[in-house]
């Protein structure tokens, strides 16, 4: 990896990725990057913790009411 350097964007600053870090994390221009505070920093990825939690609760649902489920989708 390397280092970014910070700029000036309007009333806000930003980074550029290379292309090699935008390969790696798999994002197009357009597409959104969530931050997330760690116990080492922040972290950018292109999943939504907030979206993955949400899937988790509904995977536990899902498995727990597995037989209502069925029922349902007669």
């Amino acid at each position: 990896m390397g280092a970014l350097k910070v700029r000036k964007i309007g009333n806000s600053v930003g980074v550029v990725l290379p292309k090699d870090v935008a390969s790696k994390l798999r994002v197009e221009p357009g597409d959104q990057l969530f931050v997330t505070e760690t116990p080492n920093g922040v972290e950018l990825s292109p999943y939504d913790p907030e979206f993955e939690a949400d899937m988790d609760l509904a995977r536990d649902i899902m498995r727990k009411r597995r037989a209502v489920l069925r029922e349902l989708a007669k």
